[in-house]
């Protein structure tokens, strides 16, 4: 009799793992850390982003209006902050507007490169420049981590035996995904030419 009742209790316990208990918390703290990760990375882009200004002024300065432009949009998606874990679908779309209008504002910057030779054989400018585009990488591979860790909580709350056991025990509702805003779609590709 004692067996059995230890049989069964070790069955629950083995039942209990298999339906999300532990699986969905954990899929949870993966994607807020995944989310923190995206974060992080925009966190170093902005601190990126007065140096390079500073630099780009000191060849460029009558380009006050782009200048201005990526202050601000760096002002505001510096403003934009957002809880992954009480995160809406609205939040994100308002944290991902204003950090596309940030890359926005650093291409514009990036283009005027092009018009002053010296600027573009600055030291500083070239380090900066290496700088931004490696983050701009890592914001990328951040944003694929976020999508999949998403993509995987998802799976789990909504799909049967898992999402039982969250809308008996957890009741999390899915988590928004990042989406291409508009402004980020290429309909046409650039042309090179060289």
């Amino acid at each position: 009799m004692k067996s059995v009742k230890i049989v069964t209790l070790l069955l629950m316990i083995w039942g209990l793992t298999g339906c999300g208990i532990q699986s969905i918390p954990k899929a949870k703290l993966q994607a807020e850390g995944a989310f923190a990760e995206i974060t992080n990375q925009y966190k170093r882009r902005a601190d990126l982003i007065p140096n390079l200004v500073k630099t780009v002024k000191g060849y460029a300065s009558h380009e006050k209006e782009t200048l201005e432009g990526v202050v601000n949009a760096r002002a505001k998606a510096t403003a934009t902050t957002i809880d992954p874990s009480k995160a809406t679908p609205e939040q994100l779309i308002a944290y991902q507007k204003a950090q596309g209008q940030l890359s926005q504002a650093l291409g514009k910057l990036m283009m005027i490169s092009e018009r002053y030779p010296d600027l573009k054989a600055s030291t500083n400018f070239l380090e900066l420049q290496a700088s931004l585009e490696g983050t701009e990488n890592r914001i990328g591979v951040a944003r694929n981590r976020y999508i999949q860790a998403v993509t995987r909580f998802n799976e789990l709350v909504t799909i049967i035996p898992t999402k039982w056991t969250n809308d008996y025990y957890f009741k999390y509702p899915s988590l928004p995904q990042f989406t291409v805003d508009a402004s980020e779609q290429v309909e046409k590709p650039p042309e090179v030419n060289f």
